[in-house]
């Protein structure tokens, strides 16, 4: 008897699974998003503009920070799905184990060390004076929870790996009213300010965390986790690094350029800073939409690798691309055309309303090249190919990004001379997974039908 929460991703018609697998995806990721959405509007109308900088221009800091074990998550994605799809159950229980493992010891290790580094990173980003500390408060309490989100990604993606896309959105749900109801009772009752927002967060990461372990728990089938078996099986280990590091470093880099954009814009001010961060945090809406058809991608194409079906890895590709295109106009247009409206939401200063519509008339438009990079990339992936979207993405994203801000930027000190390097990376990058997938298509091939 298949269990409920399985997709079959290697029989029956692709498109309408991809989208059954996507959208319980997309409405965990907006959930997810949530959780720092209400930390900066909760600062923004309750605690000021100074708050508001402060929360919402971490966010590169953190993504650079942990980055890199995220990244090890799509290496448990890919490779459990390549074993469930080639029927190797016993392979299957050591990813399950050694990934819980990872999100447990290396959360811990990481959460500590940048919760106490966290100003000086600061420093390093050219934080402004008057709310580094501020921003060092929240970041501080912040990494504390760092194992829960490890723990409840790498979870996420041992779920999404059969098809399992509904259940992490109900966990979201539960942990984003804990965050919340925790968020208005800290900072309003309280008067916690940034702290407030950072308690709140953590504890709805660890609410998470434990309800998707408890799943693998209860689970009867290959993903079943025994918590006194966790350890980290060794050939499981270099199969999630083979796969994940690339992704964990791509992820990195575009941080470390991300940060280093996000240095050019604290030059701005405080409310160039605020803007940014609420158009940005706007932006995520339409970004984490378009990363489910990555992540749908990703899966049916390794699943369909371990059933050596080439037809269907094809088929997923383009159907994937399809539909990130679609979605990427409709939502890219559309939070544009309300820019106004949304960001009055998180402030209530004309100034940063401004300064975050600047945003938002460059990058939504263009957003949906972003999606196509990412789909193409997690086809790559999904066939075992990691290092080299890796290489692109270094090349031409993150290479271009910093040669543009040392150079471009500093001839033309502006926002908008920021901003523009976003689509010119995204095209450049998409150039170079084309002719990546024209390269591997013959080894692809023979990989099946062997």
């Amino acid at each position: 008897m298949r269990d409920k929460n399985t997709l079959n991703m290697i029989e029956g018609s692709l498109a309408p699974k991809i989208l059954l697998f996507a959208l319980p995806l997309m409405l965990s990721s907006i959930l997810q998003l949530l959780f720092n959405a209400v930390d900066i509007i909760v600062v923004g109308k309750f605690a000021g503009d100074a708050s508001l900088a402060a929360v919402s221009s971490t966010g590169s800091l953190v993504n650079l920070m942990v980055s890199l074990f995220i990244g090890l998550s799509v290496g448990t994605n890919v490779i459990t799905a390549k074993y469930l799809g080639a029927h190797q159950e016993d392979k299957v229980e050591n990813v399950v184990h050694t990934s819980i493992a990872i999100g447990v010891y290396f959360g811990a290790i990481m959460g500590v060390i940048c919760s106490l580094l966290a100003k000086k990173f600061l420093i390093l980003m050219d934080s402004p004076l008057d709310v580094i500390d501020l921003s060092a408060l929240y970041l501080g309490i912040y990494f504390l929870g760092t194992p829960g989100n490890l723990v409840y990604n790498y979870g996420s993606a041992l779920l999404r790996s059969k098809g399992d896309t509904k259940r992490p959105l109900y966990y979201l749900l539960v942990a984003g009213i804990v965050n919340l109801l925790l968020n208005l009772f800290t900072v309003i009752v309280l008067g916690m300010d940034v702290a407030g927002v950072a308690i709140a967060t953590i504890a709805s990461q660890y609410i998470s965390a434990f309800l998707v372990v408890m799943a693998l728990v209860k689970d009867e089938g290959a993903l079943h986790l025994n918590i006194k078996g966790l350890r980290i099986e060794k050939e499981s280990f270099i199969e999630i690094i083979k796969v994940g590091l690339p992704c964990g470093l791509q992820s990195c880099l575009f941080s470390f350029s991300n940060a280093l954009i996000q240095s050019s814009i604290n030059s701005f001010g405080k409310e160039v800073m605020a803007g940014n961060g609420a158009a940005s945090s706007i932006e995520n809406f339409v970004y984490v939409s378009m990363n489910a058809f990555y992540q749908a991608n990703q899966t049916f194409v390794g699943q369909n690798l371990g059933a050596r079906k080439y037809e269907r890895i094809v088929k997923s590709n383009i159907i994937s691309l399809i539909y990130v295109t679609v979605v990427g106009l409709l939502l890219g247009y559309g939070v544009y055309y309300l820019a106004g409206d949304l960001l009055y939401i998180y402030t209530d200063s004309p100034s940063v309303v401004a300064a975050g519509i600047s945003r938002m008339a460059i990058i939504c438009k263009t957003y949906y090249l972003c999606g196509i990079m990412d789909v193409l990339c997690g086809g790559l992936r999904g066939v075992g190919y990691s290092l080299i979207p890796m290489i692109s993405s270094l090349v031409g994203a993150c290479g271009l990004r910093i040669i543009w801000i040392a150079y471009i930027f500093k001839a033309f000190p502006t926002t908008d001379t920021i901003y523009y390097s976003y689509p010119l990376s995204w095209i450049i990058v998409i150039i170079a997974h084309l002719f990546t997938f024209l390269a591997i298509k013959g080894k692809i091939q023979k990989q099946c039908v062997l």
